[in-house]
């Protein structure tokens, strides 16, 4: 059984609801999917049980000893990414065009090892994440692999996935296949819009998709358009988390919500969390 908590864009508080419903699903396994930038493991102390390179494409290389100067290899690149008989690795795309065209075989395509994942073992369950290096792209594909290292560990229990802002090709890896998506959005027209976009991405792949409203009190009237939408549109709204300074005192903590108990909040997402988990196991 996966979930998949999304959102159109960052800072809905996607993140901080994933941590919450993973602590009351209790036997769980976590993905963070979100894998331009992963932050679900600084929540939780562990340790690293598997670590493995993600390669994400090819970068050429000089060999400087070999390398003649003759300039084809600057001419051929469309990338602009040879200058001064050196490889510029951001702008190397790994078309390999170089190395064709170069007459002395002095450049080698190499595979790029754009990315790392990694399984964390904590005291609360296993966390699969990545850490993609700087400039790195792919991330589609590596968060397929992120899920695929999640399943790995879940036997029967459910994999919380804390997936990517947006509707973009990360988002539409992080919910193809899933069991449920749970859309977080915030009262605002900006929110609306981006969660209309999110919803018909998972209409697309036929993923039941589900809705929160966090913040739902600062702009009440704009969240029963939010409401009056997902009734008309048949999206079931499950939660409402009212607007809670709980939240970020929690965060600067590195504690989830829940730990708060008796926090607003943290009352709420149970309510919510009833209500997904009947629709996860009807």
């Amino acid at each position: 059984m996966e979930l998949v908590v999304i959102s159109g864009k960052g800072g809905t508080g996607k993140t901080t609801i994933s941590i919450a419903l993973s602590e009351l699903a209790k036997d769980v396994v976590k993905a963070d999917c979100d894998v331009d930038a992963p932050n679900l493991y600084l929540m939780y102390r562990g340790e690293d049980v598997e670590e493995h390179d993600f390669i994400t494409g090819n970068k050429a290389i000089i060999n400087s000893d070999k390398c003649i100067r003759c300039g084809k290899c600057e001419e051929v690149c469309r990338f602009d990414a040879i200058k001064d008989y050196k490889i510029n690795e951001y702008k190397c795309e790994g078309c390999t065009a170089c190395s064709l065209i170069c007459p002395n075989n002095a450049i080698e395509i190499k595979d790029d090892i754009g990315a790392k994942t990694i399984v964390t073992k904590t005291s609360k369950g296993i966390i699969s994440r990545a850490k993609m290096e700087i400039g790195a792209d792919g991330s589609g594909k590596l968060i397929t692999e992120v899920r695929k290292n999640a399943k790995k560990y879940a036997g029967n229990n459910i994999i919380i996935i804390d997936g990517s802002p947006g509707i973009g090709c990360p988002v539409i890896s992080s919910i193809t296949g899933t069991d449920v998506a749970l859309v977080v959005t915030e009262p605002t027209k900006s929110g609306l819009e981006d969660m209309k976009r999110v919803l018909s991405v998972c209409d697309y792949f036929s993923v039941k998709a589900l809705v929160c409203i966090n913040k739902s009190d600062i702009n009440k009237e704009i969240t029963e358009e939010i409401k009056s939408f997902c009734r008309k549109e048949n999206y079931e709204v499950v939660g409402e988390i009212s607007y809670d300074d709980t939240v970020m005192k929690a965060i600067n903590e590195l504690k989830a919500v829940t730990e708060y108990k008796e926090s607003k909040v943290n009352l709420e997402i149970i309510k919510m969390w009833a209500k997904i988990n009947k629709i996860l196991y009807k």
